[in-house]
């Protein structure tokens, strides 16, 4: 046995076995990883034994009573996929049906671009998985650019990109005085990259702020990008789920094809048909012909099979099945535009029932934002209070998830934010 050297000698232990060694304490300098800011909240409120508590932190939708839904559309392709002969794997690229309608679904039914193949699309693990893989294509091929992510952004993206080894930089997007889009300052930050760097956008329902850009906003933000040579990469988690229209919900992703943009876009199937344990995802990369969406194909796939080898089954069933067929994806876009209402329903009663309490601030960011998520400006030391005295949970930069909110529980949050506001 060879004799370990002075770096291995102060981990190796004799086991109990005679002669035997093996590496039995380098877990001892681990330290506990701190909890994720969103799931513990979900986690502080499951332990509250508080008759009155309310989670407006979680990030899935929620019916009038306050429970989980399974969308009829999906229901009924379960039912029609059920008892499949096919269970082996799929290929690394994932189910070419549902890549197929994904596509459709974010460039159009009569994309050109889908026409002419110039799209390299793989399945992925929903909008994360989708979003995790471009980072590391990024990594690989561009290794010396960096990207540049919104002020404020979903907490998780900072990690994706991070974890990919790509250096990021972050630019102006949210305005605190106004509850809005900080226009000139996101137009300046571009303006001021670097050329040829890349840019994270949210493609509608920006989390967590609410806030996006006006079509006529995103025709110039287009245009500068255009102009520096930057790279847009779009993550679009709420298509069909912010506005209740998918085709009104891709209307960024539409203008930047318009003006001659190859892109990236990142979509997700957690929320709009709420497969969120599904993982359904695609990712795509419009490039400059047919030869070289293959080869950039390829090389995600390429990607993919160390990370995770191949896409799920199910969800890829599910998704293909409703949007394939006319009259289940009829069904979806009807289901889609209820739950779309719904959420914008409850924006309407809490700014009602917050200016009914005669709150001294104005509260009509609430119905300004668009989307799951109210980022409500609320402070964290209001928030704190929130939580200890009424039992209402969310996230500390006062990001309220409307899918938490019913017409049971509307009011009680409307008491407990007046109550933490009136003195502001």
């Amino acid at each position: 046995m060879p004799i370990p050297n002075s770096l291995t000698a102060p981990i190796l232990r004799r086991s109990t076995v005679a002669g035997v060694r093996s590496i039995s304490s380098w877990f001892r300098s681990i330290e506990p990883a701190p909890k994720d800011p969103i799931l513990g909240v979900t986690e502080a409120f499951l332990a509250d034994q508080s008759p009155n508590k309310v989670n407006v932190g979680v990030g899935a939708y929620r019916d009038d009573n306050g429970k989980p839904v399974v969308l009829e559309c999906v229901r009924e392709a379960e039912r029609r996929i059920a008892g499949n002969d096919f269970m082996e794997y799929l290929p690394i690229g994932g189910s070419i049906k549902m890549v197929e309608e994904s596509l459709k679904l974010a460039y159009g039914d009569n994309s050109e671009f889908i026409k002419d193949k110039r799209i390299a699309a793989v399945q992925a693990l929903s909008g994360t998985g989708a979003c995790r893989l471009f980072a590391a294509f990024q990594q690989r091929f561009h290794p010396n650019t960096q990207i540049y992510i919104p002020v404020p952004t979903w907490a998780n993206h900072h990690n994706i990109w991070r974890d990919a080894g790509v250096p990021m930089k972050t630019f102006r997007y949210y305005y605190p005085e106004s509850r809005g889009l900080d226009f000139a300052g996101l137009m300046d930050d571009i303006k001021n990259a670097p050329d040829g760097s890349f840019f994270l956008l949210h493609a509608c329902a920006h989390n967590p702020t609410g806030v996006d850009p006006t079509e006529e906003q995103w025709r110039e933000i287009s245009s500068q990008i255009k102009a520096k040579g930057h790279f847009p990469f779009f993550d679009m988690a709420y298509q069909g789920f912010a506005s209740g229209d998918p085709e009104r919900d891709a209307k960024a992703i539409r203008i930047f094809l318009d003006d001659g943009h190859l892109i990236g876009l990142a979509q997700s199937y957690a929320k709009n048909m709420g497969l969120y344990g599904q993982r359904a995802g695609c990712l795509s990369l419009l490039c400059e012909d047919e030869k070289q969406a293959v080869a950039v194909k390829s090389q995600l796939q390429l990607i993919a099979r160390p990370m995770y080898s191949n896409p799920p089954l199910h969800g890829a069933l599910i998704v293909s099945t409703v949007l394939g067929d006319p009259e289940l994806k009829k069904l979806w876009l009807k289901e889609v535009k209820v739950m779309a209402d719904r959420i914008i329903g409850m924006r309407t009663t809490l700014r009602e029932n917050l200016e009914k309490r005669g709150s001294p601030l104005s509260w009509q960011h609430i119905t300004n934002q668009i989307g799951m998520f109210c980022y409500s400006g609320l402070t964290p030391e209001q928030v704190d209070r929130m939580t200890s005295e009424f039992h209402i949970y969310m996230t500390r930069n006062g990001r309220i998830s409307m899918a938490g909110l019913n017409t049971g529980n509307v009011g009680y949050v409307a008491d407990a934010i007046h109550e933490v506001t009136k003195s502001s």
